[in-house]
């Protein structure tokens, strides 16, 4: 090749290169040009699904395209999340996640996808507490009531859950073996199902989001027998932590975020986790979250990470020690 035919392929070579270079950040400014599905593996009405919302309407103001939320219930998160695993890793498809999708790595080990090989962290929202609620008809006053009859008629009492791996069966099933008895998991779609019954007297007793549970408390629906922090709740300070009523080092909170299939363009991870970080430390919804017990979680894409490897481990521990198995 000459040097004038190779300065020619060089040249062509360079302006290729820049052109590809120009159509990126184009690409990278202008996304998203379409809708942005964001699935929920819950059911509408739960802690997951509102807050999923809440990010969906801060990253829709912010980035002016539609961002829409998709409730996949069912299989305790594993129905929804196969479906976002199979999606474009375009940045078009989010996955809502909790700590359901870590405790399910030890629980379900044979799912068709694995959470860090096929997913990547986007950010984390919030956690809250839980509150372990009885209907007025149990009697129970206390957790110690409940402790006394469960060990006295093992069996005998039922507890509900949104379904397999939820934090809610995960606190349930805790509270049995650090309590040491014996309960029935009564496995639902969704914690609407679930708190719906337990409200209504047909199940016993529920562990749910103080978020979503707290005003049935108030109201006298159900009655609050402890909260699942290590200290007590703002918004129910007058109810003991599970353990201050007698179960020593119980803790079981409930968190929320942000996942997309992995290859999804880290420039647009990071600018969602940017958006949802601001949007969380404006002063306003910081207090009116306060007030629904849920405190904000701010974090990178790579400390969110390292957050979901961590409470992979620490559950997957907490299962094989309780020998926690699925219904």
């Amino acid at each position: 090749m000459g040097e004038r035919m190779r300065r020619r392929v060089l040249l062509k070579s360079g302006l290729a290169g820049a052109s590809l270079g120009a159509i990126g950040s184009v690409w990278a400014q202008s996304y998203p040009n379409r809708p942005v599905k964001i699935v929920v593996p819950f059911a509408a009405g739960g802690p997951g699904d509102l807050f999923a919302r809440f990010a969906a309407q801060k990253l829709q103001d912010a980035l002016g395209q539609v961002f829409l939320i998709d409730n996949r219930p069912g299989g305790g998160s594993v129905i929804g999340t196969d479906v976002a695993a199979k999606a474009a890793p375009d940045g078009y498809t989010l996955l809502q996640v909790s700590n359901t999708h870590t405790a399910n790595e030890t629980l379900i080990p044979n799912k068709s996808f694995a959470l860090m090989r096929d997913f990547v962290a986007v950010t984390p929202i919030n956690y809250s507490d839980q509150v372990l609620v009885a209907h007025p008809s149990t009697g129970f006053q206390t957790v110690a009531d409940l402790v006394a009859k469960a060990r006295a008629q093992p069996g005998k009492i039922n507890y509900a859950s949104s379904g397999p791996g939820t934090p809610y069966h995960m606190a349930g099933e805790l509270f049995k073996f650090m309590a040491n008895v014996n309960m029935v998991h009564v496995p639902y779609k969704g914690s609407s199902g679930a708190r719906t019954d337990v409200i209504g007297g047909q199940v016993d007793l529920m562990f749910d989001a103080v978020t979503t549970m707290a005003e049935h408390v108030r109201t006298g629906k159900v009655r609050a027998l402890a909260t699942t922090g290590k200290t007590r709740s703002s918004v129910l300070p007058d109810v003991p932590t599970v353990h201050e009523a007698g179960v020593p080092n119980y803790e079981a909170v409930v968190w929320v975020g942000l996942m997309a299939p992995r290859g999804t363009p880290k420039e647009e991870i990071d600018r969602i986790n940017g958006i949802v970080n601001q949007a969380m430390q404006q002063t306003e919804l910081r207090q009116q979250w306060g007030r629904q017990g849920a405190v904000p979680m701010l974090m990178s894409a790579a400390e969110f990470d390292k957050f979901l490897t961590d409470d992979i481990q620490k559950w997957g521990a907490v299962i094989k020690s309780a020998q926690i198995k699925v219904d």
